[in-house]
């Protein structure tokens, strides 16, 4: 008599662990969804504040706090004539440093490209400075995956020159 109920009471629990949980980060969803949203909004606004200032030419520093070799890191100096980089030069040393390790900083629009990939990857964090009038990001922070170690990106863009 007592094996069918030992029977019944297995096959309940098998199938209430087979269940789906219950989702606990509906609240972290939409709280990234939002965040998201003003992201976008933010990065919308200041995009176009920097295409109506149209700067083509100018002149800035960018240091990459990142887990990666010295080069890549900078400071540089990014020298940009009619929208296209020119030089690429170390701070430290006044060389010029590889292009390819710049490839994605190495001008203005380049910089929102990479808030941009940000944003559409649903990084788990996001925190972008602009500059208030020309809109352009003087500070870049992202971790596209908090589970996730030296994958971050740490940018910081200084001293903006406009070159006539």
């Amino acid at each position: 008599m007592r094996l069918p109920i030992i029977v019944s009471a297995t096959l309940l629990l098998s199938l209430g662990l087979n269940l789906p949980a219950i989702s606990q980060t509906t609240p972290e969803k939409t709280q990234c969804q939002t965040n998201n949203n003003l992201n976008l909004r933010q990065l919308n606004f200041n995009r176009r504040l920097w295409n109506q200032a149209n700067i083509p030419n100018y002149r800035i520093t960018v240091s990459n706090s990142c887990f990666c070799i010295p080069d890549a890191r900078g400071p540089v100096v990014i020298e940009v004539r009619n929208g296209q980089t020119t030089s690429i030069t170390s701070v430290a040393t006044g060389q010029p440093v590889n292009p390819q390790l710049f490839q994605q900083y190495k001008t203005i629009p380049k910089l929102f490209n990479v808030i941009q990939d940000g944003i559409n990857r649903k990084a788990s964090s996001l925190d972008v400075r602009y500059e208030p009038k020309l809109g352009y990001p003087t500070q870049i922070n992202i971790d596209y995956n908090s589970q996730i170690a030296d994958e971050e990106i740490f940018l910081t863009i200084e001293k903006f020159q406009q070159i006539k």
